[in-house]
């Protein structure tokens, strides 16, 4: 029989049936043959990926800063991407990548993402394109007619579990919504092919809530970008902290992300005496911005930075306070953990697996202020345990190049791709 090892552009049926017996018939004779006939060999791991997110706003959050490190592989691999997205900056480069910008309006409460829309012209663009499979990072009504569009044209369909979204429900007092939601997003994630969480805790709460084939994609970190060598004393001298022990928070000023023990670990370094010891970077912006600096006025807040700017704030600190508990992965605690910091962070969400498995940090009881102060305090009075914690965090980044990480991804989608028949078949 013909062995079959690639994947053909073109009609190759010709070619099939030459009598299987003839001992002149090889691969490279249907190869031959499908040139002679313009038919052209394709790379048997050339796939296209039709990828749609919420928002691709260069270094928004973590989440952006992985799915472009995600589109970033598959073209090095040799795959085409094409991205749809509501929220997309004009300032932003994409080069020869193709981002369709899609309709869209501010939420309401939350204006800095957007709400976007589905059209016939989004559909006319998919069609153009002829993707192999479709990759949803936002499971939002955009996303469901990516869905629907994969299910139509029999497609692969891949997600990613980024966001925690119902655990920020009851920051908002909408905890009635909870239990739909998930209905929701049960019906969601069972359509798809694959789920992706981002470790083994994530997975494990997805499937207790009904949720099937889940599986893992962890998170790089770009070593270049972000490492230790990026410390300023220009920027410390700039923040008066020269002499201090830097606390560091990066991310949205929202009350999910639980800035309330922030502001209270702040208060009580004052209050205990330590404000000329201390000094608290605030990296970020959101609504409770004008809360913050009102509670914290010898803080400095560095508003919302990109590039190089970023990992520099981060080297230019000694210690990562993050008391999140709505967290899938915690992408700024691995950009900490790069630049050189520990962690102090919540027993609740995929923060405490990366403390845990590095143990690069410290891990205090959710919302508990007292825990979270004296982790602190003790990271400050013991310059032994930090140095030790410090290295610790470096090595685990080592650890977790982007290119193992998603090389790995890549592999998983090709399979899936191939097990549906050829890749690129017209």
């Amino acid at each position: 029989m013909l062995r079959h090892d690639g994947f053909f552009r073109g009609n190759v049926t010709l070619a099939f049936l030459l009598p299987a017996a003839d001992s002149g018939v090889t691969d490279d004779s249907v190869v031959i043959s499908c040139r002679v006939y313009c038919y052209d060999p394709v790379v048997r791991d050339a796939m296209k990926i039709a990828l749609y997110t919420g928002t691709y706003v260069k270094d928004k959050d973590g989440a952006v800063r992985s799915i472009y490190q995600l589109v970033a592989s598959f073209r090095k691999n040799g795959h085409a991407v094409v991205v749809w997205s509501p929220d997309v900056s004009e300032q932003d480069n994409h080069g020869s990548l193709r981002v369709n910008r899609l309709p869209s309006v501010p939420i309401p409460f939350y204006p800095d993402y957007k709400l976007g829309f589905f059209s016939s012209g989004t559909e006319e663009q998919l069609d153009a394109f002829a993707p192999d499979i479709v990759h949803i990072s936002t499971p939002d009504i955009i996303g469901r007619k990516f869905l629907l569009y994969a299910k139509k044209k029999k497609l692969p369909v891949i997600s990613v579990y980024h966001t925690d979204f119902p655990s920020y429900l009851g920051y908002y007092k909408m905890g009635l919504a909870e239990k739909p939601l998930w209905k929701y997003l049960r019906w969601f994630y069972n359509t798809c092919d694959l789920l992706f969480a981002p470790n083994d805790i994530v997975r494990k709460n997805l499937q207790q809530q009904g949720i099937r084939n889940v599986e893992i994609w962890s998170r790089g970190i770009d070593r270049e970008l972000f490492n230790p060598l990026r410390r300023s004393d220009v920027l410390r001298r700039e923040w008066d902290a020269l002499d201090r022990t830097v606390f560091v928070y990066a991310g949205r000023f929202v009350l999910y992300k639980d800035i309330e023990v922030v502001m209270s670990v702040y208060e009580r370094f004052m209050r205990d005496g330590y404000g000329d010891r201390v000094r608290f970077v605030m990296i970020g912006s959101g609504p409770e911005e004008a809360e913050m600096r009102r509670r914290m006025p010898d803080a400095v807040f560095t508003g919302y930075l990109t590039g190089v700017s970023l990992p520099e704030a981060y080297a230019c600190g000694d210690v990562f306070l993050f008391p999140s508990t709505t967290e899938a992965f915690g992408n700024v605690v691995l950009e900490a953990f790069a630049t050189g910091l520990p962690a102090v962070v919540s027993d609740v969400g995929g923060c405490m697996e990366l403390v845990i498995k590095s143990g690069a940090g410290k891990v205090a009881k959710a919302g508990d202020i007292d825990q979270f102060y004296n982790h602190c305090r003790n990271l400050l009075e013991d310059a032994g345990i930090c140095s030790v914690m410090r290295q610790k965090g470096l090595d685990y980044a080592d650890g977790q190049s982007w290119g193992a990480v998603n090389g790995a991804l890549i592999d998983r989608y090709l399979s899936l791709v191939e097990s549906r028949g050829f890749v690129n078949a017209e």
